[in-house]
C-alpha cells in the first residue's frame, strides 16, 4: 500500500495523482486536502502523526451525523504532495512491525490513511466534500506457519479476529445486496469495522484489492482470501454528492444579509426617522459578514499553522544533522530498511549512562 523507495505503493500514487489533477483544474475553484494517519494495534487506535502517545490509545466516539470517529486524531492540512510524502514517512517509522518466521517485517497492525477532500466552486457558491479511506490491512496468519508466540501470537490473534469480523460484515452486506433478509450487520464487533462503516455499507465507492500467494504452503489462506474478494464483489453501494454543512450556514447568512440590506434600503428611501432600527440592521449585517469571514478564513489559518509546525520540525532535523557531524551518536538497525536509522541518540560531552532505567541519559527500551 505504501511501498519503499522507487517501488511506490497505491497510497503515494493516489495522493500524487490527486495533487496533479488539482493543478490542472479551473482557477475559479478552491481545493482543501486534510491528511490523517492511524494504526489499529491490539484493538487500540494510535495516531501516527502525533508526538504524544496516550496510554490505551485514542477513544472511538459515535456521532449521529458523521457516525464513528476518532476523538483527538491529528488532522494536517496539506497543499502539496511533498507534505503528504513527509507525513507518510513520519507515520510509517512509528508503525508497529515485528519479525515472524514468514516475514521479517510483518505488520502487526491495520493502518488507515484518511484524506478529507473539499472542492469549493466559487461561482456557484457550492462545496463538495469526500473522505478517502485507504486501508493497509495486516495479513491473516496461521500460528503453525508463522511460528509466532508470546506477544507475536497475541497480536496475530487480534489481527485475525478483526479480519474475521470484517469478513462477517462483508458477508452480511453481500447477502443484503442479493435480497436476503439480514437482521444484524456486526459493525460494532471490532474497531476496524466501526471506523470503516460508511466505506463498507454507506454512501461510498469502495475498492478491495486482495493480495494472494502462489506458494502451496499458503493454499488455504489464498482460497480464503479469494472467497473474501468474491463476497465483496456482491456488495452494492450508492454514492451521492455530499453538501457541506458549513457551506449551508454561509448560504443562510448571505440570504439573511440580502434581506437585511433590502430592509435597510427601504427605510432609507422612505425618509422616516428610524435611526435606531437602521443602526440595529447595520450591526446585524456587520456581525453576519464577520461570521462568514471567520468560517472562510479557518482553512487558511490551519494551513499556516501546519506550515509553522513543519518549519519547527525542519529546524530540529537540521540541528540534529549538525550535531551528528560533530558528536558521536548511536543509531538503530532493523530488518526493515524503512525502520533503520529512526532512533538516534547523540552522546554529549562528559559521561553518559545508557540502559533501561529512565534515570539514564540515554534510555534504551524494546523487545528483548
Amino acid at each position: 500500500m505504501i511501498g519503499c523507495g522507487a517501488n511506490r505503493g497505491i497510497i503515494p500514487v493516489v495522493c500524487e495523482e490527486l495533487f496533479k489533477t488539482i493543478q490542472n483544474q479551473e482557477k475559479n475553484r478552491q481545493y482543501q486536502v486534510t491528511f490523517s494517519m492511524l494504526e489499529i494495534y491490539n484493538e487500540q487506535v494510535i495516531d501516527l502523526l502525533s508526538k504524544v502517545k496516550k496510554p490505551g490509545g485514542l477513544k472511538l466516539r459515535e456521532d449521529q451525523q458523521q457516525g464513528f470517529y476518532v476523538d483527538g486524531l491529528k488532522l494536517v492540512p496539506c497543499d502539496s504532495y511533498a507534505q503528504i510524502e513527509r507525513l507518510m514517512e513520519q507515520g510509517t517509522k512509528i508503525r508497529t512491525t515485528a519479525s515472524t518466521s514468514m516475514n521479517a517485517t510483518s505488520s502487526r497492525s491495520h493502518m488507515v490513511i484518511t484524506i478529507q477532500f473539499k472542492q469549493i466552486f466559487l461561482k456557484e457558491d457550492i462545496t463538495k466534500q469526500s473522505i478517502i479511506n485507504m486501508v493497509d490491512l495486516a495479513g491473516s496468519e496461521r500460528q503453525k506457519s508463522s511460528g509466532s508466540e508470546g506477544d507475536r501470537l497475541r497480536e496475530g490473534s487480534r489481527v485475525n479476529l478483526s479480519l474475521t469480523t470484517l469478513g462477517n460484515v462483508i458477508s452480511a452486506l453481500a447477502e443484503a445486496a442479493i435480497g436476503k433478509k439480514v437482521l444484524h450487520v456486526p459493525y460494532r464487533d471490532s474497531v476496524l469495522t466501526k471506523l470503516l462503516q460508511s466505506a463498507l455499507g454507506g454512501n461510498s465507492r469502495t475498492i478491495m484489492i486482495a493480495a494472494i500467494s502462489p506458494a502451496d504452503i499458503c493454499y488455504e489462506e489464498t482460497l480464503s482470501t479469494l472467497r473474501y474478494a468474491e463476497r465483496t464483489k456482491k456488495i452494492t453501494n450508492k454514492a451521492v454528492i455530499n453538501a457541506s454543512p458549513t457551506e449551508k450556514l454561509i448560504k443562510e447568512l448571505k440570504a439573511e444579509n440580502y434581506k437585511l440590506l433590502s430592509r435597510l434600503s427601504g427605510l432609507q428611501n422612505s425618509g422616516k426617522r428610524v435611526a435606531d432600527e437602521t443602526k440595529e440592521l447595520r450591526c446585524l449585517l456587520a456581525e453576519n459578514e464577520l461570521r462568514i469571514q471567520a468560517i472562510q478564513a479557518t482553512w487558511e489559518y490551519r494551513l499556516e499553522e501546519a506550515r509553522k509546525e513543519w518549519e519547527q520540525q525542519y529546524a530540529a532535523i537540521t540541528q540534529e544533522g549538525r550535531m551528528m557531524e560533530t558528536l558521536p551518536y548511536l543509531v538503530n538497525i532493523n530488518e526493515d530498511p524503512q525502520l533503520s536509522g529512526v532512533l538516534k541518540y547523540i552522546i554529549q560531552d562528559g559521561s553518559s549512562d545508557i540502559g533501561q532505567s529512565s534515570s539514564n541519559a540515554i534510555t534504551l527500551r524494546g523487545l528483548g
